[in-house]
C-alpha cells in the first residue's frame, strides 16, 4: 500500500552505555523506528556496558534461541567491600582488610569456580516471587527464601591482579549473575568483595565488536540503520544448532 509504515525486522547488536536499563534501550528504539515490537535476548543491569542483543520485528520469535546461549563478560572485582546489592551501586555493609593473596593464588580461586553449580539468586534481581519482583521486597528491607538455579561457568581466568583489585573473563550459562560470582569470589578469599565493573563481550557467536553504540544507531539515518539489523535466517542456524 503506498505510504505504508515499513516494519523492520531483524536482530541489533548495540554496545548499551551504563546508566540505561535493557528496557531504556528497546524504548529508545521504538521511538527511533516508531515500532512497538521490539525486545531483547537477556538483560544488563544499568551500570553494565557492553553487547545487548536487540530482537527488531518478527525476529522476537527466536529469542528463545538467542537467550538460551552462554554468555562471556570482562570486569573487575573489588575486594574488602561487601554491599547490599554485591555490585558498586549497593550501600557498603562490610569492610575487612585484604589478605596479601599472590596472583597464583588469586588464579587459583577463580579456577576453581569453573563447572556445574548452583548459584543462589541475590535479592536485587528482577525475578519474581508471588509476583512481585526480589528487588522491591529488597529496598523495602525484607529478606525472603530463593531457590539455587543451576549454572555453568566455562572459563573464569584472572587478567589482572592489583590488591584490593582484580580484572577477570568469564564465560557462563544464561541466568549467572556474575555479581552474584564476584561476590562469592569475595567470601573465598575471605575479605568479602563487589563487583565493581561490567561488561558483556559476546553472547553465542555475536560479539560486541559487531555492535554500534546507542547513540551512534540514534543518530543514523533510518536506511542506514536499517542495513545494521542481522537477517534472522543468517542469526538462527548458529544458534540453534
Amino acid at each position: 500500500m503506498l505510504g505504508a509504515k515499513k516494519e523492520y525486522e531483524g536482530v541489533l547488536l548495540v554496545d548499551k552505555p551504563t546508566d540505561h536499563t535493557s528496557h531504556d534501550v528497546v524504548a529508545r528504539l521504538r521511538g527511533k523506528l516508531k515500532m512497538k515490537r521490539i525486545g531483547h535476548a537477556g538483560t544488563l543491569d544499568p551500570a553494565a556496558t557492553g553487547l545487548l542483543v536487540m530482537l527488531v520485528g518478527k525476529a522476537t520469535k527466536i529469542s528463545q534461541y538467542l537467550m538460551s546461549v552462554e554468555k562471556e563478560y570482562t570486569g573487575t572485582i573489588k575486594l574488602g567491600q561487601v554491599t547490599n546489592t554485591q555490585d558498586a551501586e549497593g550501600e557498603v555493609l562490610v569492610t575487612r582488610p585484604v589478605p596479601e593473596w599472590t596472583e597464583a593464588e588469586v588464579a587459583k580461586v577463580l579456577a576453581d569456580f569453573k563447572g556445574d553449580q548452583y548459584q543462589l539468586p541475590p535479592m536485587f534481581s528482577a525475578i519474581k516471587i508471588d509476583g512481585v519482583p526480589l528487588y522491591k521486597r529488597a529496598r523495602a528491607g525484607e529478606e525472603v527464601e530463593r531457590e539455587p538455579r543451576f549454572i555453568r561457568i566455562m572459563d573464569f581466568d584472572l587478567k589482572r591482579w592489583e590488591s584490593p583489585e582484580l580484572d577477570f573473563r568469564v564465560r557462563c550459562s544464561k541466568g549467572t549473575y556474575v555479581r552474584t560470582i564476584a561476590h562469592d569470589v569475595g567470601q573465598k578469599l575471605n575479605c568479602g568483595g563487589h563487583l565493581k565493573n561490567l561488561r558483556r563481550t559476546s553472547s553465542g557467536e555475536l560479539s560486541v565488536d559487531q555492535a554500534l553504540t546507542l547513540e551512534e544507531l540514534l543518530n543514523m539515518p533510518l536506511p542506514e540503520l536499517g542495513e545494521r539489523l542481522l537477517p534472522i535466517h543468517q542469526v538462527t542456524p548458529r544458534i540453534a544448532r
